[in-house]
């Protein structure tokens, strides 16, 4: 009777001591999330395609940047909301000539291994970014630089070659983070990343999961999620369930034919920005035939974008600008300044000039949004009587056939991450980069010089103004058709806040917490 009454006794003490500690729990917490009194233990994000590396230096994509861009920092950052250019690693910088920058440091900030941030790494993460032996992806980020001195532990100056204005838009992009030069010469920082920033890193399993945890030295404090994981799921309708369900907690880049379902999901938020992202229509300008500026404006008139747009379920920004609102260069009243929707004026210019007599090929890779702008705008285009056949192919062929010339009109982007109108004009649409970056073939000495004059004048109000003659003048030419302006957008459970999702599509979850 006594064992009886002392085995009540504690199979009741169990009880009340579950019942007390089950309030420290998350019930909503699915697998890829749990909380404790120090934070958020695991945090998971959905990616669509795996890392290709981890170093800054190596790399150029954006799955890759996701994970380096929590690992490492730059001496400059855009700030997400005023998009204006604020030091990160930088504590201040000056300018005694055109052709020199003396940038001061901050102090007292450490890699994750322990070694000191100083003047030494950041000459020693731009002289390896901008060596041709490296043949890092974004070299050009360093094309500009002349020379790189150490003026002392915390202070740089870099010398340019000549006068380059986008110069700090440059130093804010994610391929020009400082890495540790300890780290690099004696490891392999593309499979063990070593920086400064809020996370440090853990493990990378290739085509399963990279998983980074809170960096505890963090000079701005420890974030609140103590792990960080990147799981890679290929499929975007897989990865809204794996959010709807808990396993993970976060998801970008919502597709316009899922957007609707997201939305409806009782336990996320959806955030939506206007974006730098664009997407336009353009012809092959290497070919003589669209030499012809009243062919150019037959298409350009031809094509309704706010018929296109209306599909795009308010994912898209209705503007003739090729500039968009959110890169430096942008003025308001070139929205309204391209060719506009003009049925019957392109259907006047098709039979003046026997533009139906022959048939176009539309060039266009098999993602969705260019698939849509495909068929909208073939359809529009045989309404005014061109005769059209849409060519598809997978992006890497895409971008290949483009890069040759070999199209006839084509649908392209660009992601806009520094968000300078120079660094979108000079590699799309100067005639130095055609057969490179310039897949339109597009060639106009006087657009080439207003393009150089925006680089090389370190007047911010000055590039302005010759940014937006530039612009003006590709809408004259009907050199583009300027399809739409990215809405950027996010998905994340909802009992989390603090996400910094920025016009880039970059986005950073080192102040997310629990609501």
């Amino acid at each position: 009777m006594k064992k009886k009454l002392l085995a009540i006794i504690s199979i009741a003490t169990l009880l009340f001591l579950a019942a007390c500690s089950g309030g420290n729990e998350s019930s909503s917490a699915g697998e890829g999330s749990d909380t404790n009194d120090q934070g958020i233990e695991s945090f998971t994000y959905a990616s669509l395609t795996d890392a290709v590396g981890l170093s800054p230096i190596l790399t150029n994509d954006s799955a890759s940047a996701n994970v380096t861009d929590h690992v490492y920092e730059k001496l400059f950052e855009r700030n997400a909301e005023t998009m204006e250019i604020e030091p990160q690693l930088a504590e201040s910088y000056e300018n005694p000539d055109e052709n020199t920058w003396i940038i001061k440091l901050k102090q007292g900030v450490k890699f994750h291994d322990g070694t000191d941030f100083n003047a030494d790494a950041v000459k020693y993460t731009f002289d390896k970014l901008r060596d041709p032996a490296t043949a890092a992806p974004r070299a050009s980020l360093m094309e500009p630089v002349d020379t790189i001195t150490v003026v002392d532990d915390y202070t740089v100056e870099i010398k340019t070659k000549y006068p380059y204005g986008p110069f700090l838009a440059s130093l804010s992009h994610s391929n020009a983070a400082i890495v540790s030069p300890e780290a690099d010469q004696n490891g392999d920082i593309n499979k063990d990343p070593v920086g400064t920033g809020p996370f440090k890193f853990v493990s990378w399993v290739p085509g399963d999961q990279v998983v980074l945890e809170a960096n505890k030295e963090y000079r701005d404090g420890a974030p609140a999620i103590q792990k960080l994981i990147f799981k890679v799921v290929p499929e975007i309708s897989t990865a809204i369930s794996m959010l709807q369900t808990g396993e993970v907690q976060f998801i970008d880049k919502l597709p316009t034919e899922q957007i609707e379902r997201v939305e409806g999901l009782k336990n996320v938020n959806v955030e939506k920005v206007d974006g730098t992202p664009q997407y336009y229509f353009t012809v092959n300008h290497s070919k003589e035939e669209f030499q012809d500026a009243e062919l150019r404006e037959a298409l350009a008139s031809a094509i309704d974008r706010d018929a296109f747009i209306s599909k795009m379920k308010g994912l898209g920004i209705r503007s003739d600008s090729v500039i968009g609102s959110k890169v430096f260069g942008y003025k308001e009243e070139a929205d309204n300044a391209g060719t506009p929707y003009d049925l019957e004026k392109a259907k006047e210019l098709v039979k003046k000039n026997g533009y139906d007599k022959k048939t176009y090929t539309l060039l266009s890779p098999n993602r969705n949004n260019f698939i849509l702008m495909s068929e909208v705008v073939q359809a529009q285009l045989t309404e005014a009587g061109f005769n059209v056949n849409i060519e598809s192919m997978e992006w890497a062929s895409f971008l290949d056939t483009a890069r040759d010339g070999n199209y006839d009109m084509t649908f392209l982007s660009w992601s806009n991450l520094t968000a300078d109108g120079s660094e979108l004009f000079y590699p799309n649409f100067h005639s130095d980069n055609v057969g490179a970056s310039n897949r339109a073939q597009y060639s106009n000495p006087e657009f080439d010089q207003l393009v150089e004059q925006s680089r090389t004048t370190t007047d911010q109000e000055k590039r302005l103004e010759i940014l937006d003659q530039a612009n003006r003048l590709m809408l004259e030419d009907h050199a583009i058709v300027n399809m739409y302006h990215d809405v950027v957008t996010a998905a994340m459970e909802n009992s989390y806040k603090g996400l910094i999702l920025e016009p880039t599509g970059k986005w950073n979850l080192s102040e997310v917490t629990r609501k």
